[in-house]
């Protein structure tokens, strides 16, 4: 018969249609065992090439090297996110990937939080196993939807820029002179505060992306390369240091080591980072346009750069001149 009944009271179908095209699957109930050789027979004499697809069986590891052979290799931070994508798929115990569950997903999640992980990391992870299943569906790899389309990303609490006064960083600068055994730590400083520059950008510079007084970054964040002009001081600065000391090597732990001799306090995570926002918001305040900061920082949108705004001396004034206490006044 094309259909039986097993001992476990599932239904079993063995159908041949025509010779040599055979078919077998077994499911839950009668009825879906009953329609499936129907479609198997009505399908076969119509279009005798016709094959039934099977369920997609392929666990989530699976996609995500499948990903990254077809997409992900080509990604600045292909091989960190493959990483990342490994390590979520065994926490959540490598699933059939069709079967991922959102509230298993959520349930994962909220473990991780209460562990000390914090939101804007689940984010990212939300963000980048999102895009496996988007990027392996437009290349028709997967006919299935996005699995986690319904999971919604956590609400982030903007976080209070910290940026240096005069004095303090002086203080900072005195503190790297006299105590830092790492010789590039003074200048790659220096030039995240003449430019704005990523601590990481900064220590990556090469005496060829110095041309005159305007320095070139390349490798950046955004995958775009942008120039800054400087003084002529720091590039007489900069080409004396690279003929006497080579170039720069990583120095960022003898920067945190000079910051934690100092009085500064800063809030986690925003060490060196704190030099750029440190450029950007004493470039507003002395007057400086929001959108050529928006240039020399590098960011891809003006939003970002409008975190610095309401440092502008004229939005400062606004507040007392536009204010409702004007009309009000005697």
């Amino acid at each position: 018969m094309a259909i039986v009944q097993l001992p476990d009271g599932r239904w079993h179908v063995d159908v041949e249609p025509i010779k040599g095209k055979r078919f077998r699957k077994t499911f839950k109930t009668k009825g879906e065992a009953q329609r499936f050789e129907a479609t198997c027979r009505s399908k076969c004499i119509e279009t005798p090439a016709w094959n039934p697809k099977p369920k997609d069986r392929r666990r989530l590891s699976e996609l995500i090297r499948l990903w990254y052979n077809l997409h992900g290799h080509s990604l600045r931070d292909g091989k960190r996110r493959l990483s990342k994508l490994e390590q979520l798929a065994k926490r959540l115990r490598d699933p059939v990937a069709r079967t991922l569950d959102p509230s298993s997903y959520s349930t994962m999640r909220r473990k991780r939080l209460d562990a000390g992980v914090s939101p804007k990391t689940m984010n990212n992870e939300l963000g980048y196993i999102r895009a496996v299943f988007n990027e392996l569906r437009d290349l028709g790899q997967i006919e299935f939807e996005n699995p986690l389309v319904g999971v919604k990303p956590l609400k982030l609490q903007e976080r209070e820029l910290s940026w240096l006064t005069n004095e303090q960083i002086s203080e900072l600068l005195d503190a790297i002179r006299n105590g830092c055994e790492n010789p590039h730590t003074e200048l790659v400083t220096l030039l995240c505060l003449a430019t704005g520059a990523r601590w990481s950008e900064a220590e990556k510079l090469t005496p060829n992306r110095l041309q005159g007084n305007i320095v070139t970054y390349a490798g950046t964040k955004s995958g775009k390369v942008r120039s800054v002009p400087i003084s002529k001081e720091l590039a007489d600065r900069l080409r004396k240091h690279w003929r006497t000391e080579g170039h720069f090597t990583s120095s960022i732990t003898s920067f945190r080591r000079a910051l934690e001799r100092t009085t500064i306090q800063l809030p986690k995570g925003q060490a060196a980072h704190a030099l750029r926002h440190t450029f950007a918001s004493h470039f507003v305040q002395n007057g400086g346009n929001i959108v050529t900061l928006q240039k020399i920082l590098g960011h891809s949108t003006l939003a970002m750069t409008m975190r610095y705004a309401h440092l502008a001396p004229d939005h400062l004034q606004d507040a007392i001149r536009l204010g409702p206490l004007v009309s009000a006044s005697p």
